[in-house]
């Protein structure tokens, strides 16, 4: 078999070549013109390129990335028409259930756990909660990458559209139910204010111990404060848990993955970004989304053909 070379476009289709040059050319004219090109943005667009046209074998992992490059996007969409524009926003409700349910005792009084931990932190837990933390995408993403090189195409293309599927699922649970996360309501109280920034909360300490402002430069590109219900950030690295699974894979990557989707649970309570009851949610989103996907989608002959003609593409 001859060897194929670096950026040989004689292993392309002209279908191929129009279809990705117009989507990339539309994608930059729209985040230009409606949503706002960040540079996170070009970044994106850029190792898609790159990957698409470099080899075969780096294109079909380029459109084996879609359904990650979709979530992106459509997270980054939903700014164009904010959920607290569809429904009021849960503060105070989700607070007091919040205390009611898992509140502890601090100096006599009843408080949130997130607040009882912004009181009782040491450095160890807060240098551990930054690293669970930064592993919520990049780690499921990795496995994704991983399973595809393993040449576990069918299972890997099954957890990224499963990953899509619990995402969407979890953005209508934003647009039905608004809420703010538990920083919010210990900072600014009850009344919604619409121009407040998104903050990194109990994540500042790993920031300031590391020197260098990590978690800052991420939540302050945060498109929607009031999307804290479900925790998908309690979801994605749960999908890559229970795929990890599903594809037979060592006992070794299991176990890595089942301590961080713990880790981030945890997280998420510590650093006050969420209630406990938002983790819970988030839990059972991913769950639901999963069943529904392998025991209703993938059984359904239309999504099925879909599915077959993807896994064509990114296994020939």
């Amino acid at each position: 078999m001859a060897r194929i070379r670096l950026f040989d476009l004689s292993t392309l289709s002209r279908q191929e070549i129009v279809a990705d040059v117009v989507i990339t050319l539309l994608f930059l004219v729209f985040q230009i013109t409606v949503v706002g090109l960040l540079p996170a943005h070009l970044v994106m667009v850029g190792l898609f390129n790159l990957l698409f046209f470099a080899h075969p074998v780096t294109r079909q992992l380029a459109v084996f990335m879609i359904p990650f490059i979709l979530f992106e996007i459509s997270y980054d969409w939903m700014r164009l028409y904010p959920n607290y524009k569809v429904n009021p926003i849960d503060i105070e409700g989700i607070f007091n259930a919040e205390k009611d349910l898992f509140g502890v005792t601090m100096n006599g009084q009843t408080v949130i756990p997130g607040e009882y931990f912004m009181q009782h932190n040491n450095a160890v837990a807060d240098f551990l909660a930054g690293v669970f933390y930064l592993c919520w995408v990049p780690m499921p993403i990795f496995i994704g990458v991983w399973l595809f090189f393993k040449g576990e195409r069918h299972y890997c293309l099954r957890f990224a559209l499963a990953f899509l599927f619990v995402n969407l699922i979890g953005f209508v649970g934003y647009y039905v139910h608004p809420a703010a996360p538990p920083w919010y309501a210990l900072e600014h109280g009850f009344t919604p204010d619409f121009n407040t920034p998104g903050d990194v909360a109990g994540l500042i300490r790993f920031d300031e111990m590391i020197g260098m402002p990590i978690f800052q430069g991420i939540y302050v590109n945060n498109s929607n404060i009031f999307a804290a219900v479900p925790s998908l950030h309690s979801a994605y690295m749960l999908i890559a848990t229970v795929y990890a699974v599903l594809s037979k894979r060592s006992w070794q990557l299991v176990t890595l993955c089942t301590v961080v989707t713990v880790g981030i649970w945890w997280t998420a309570v510590y650093s006050c970004h969420h209630y406990i009851i938002d983790v819970l949610l988030g839990i059972l989103t991913a769950f639901v989304g999963i069943a529904i996907f392998e025991k209703l989608l993938m059984r359904w002959k239309p999504f099925l053909r879909f599915f077959n003609a993807y896994y064509h593409y990114i296994s020939k």
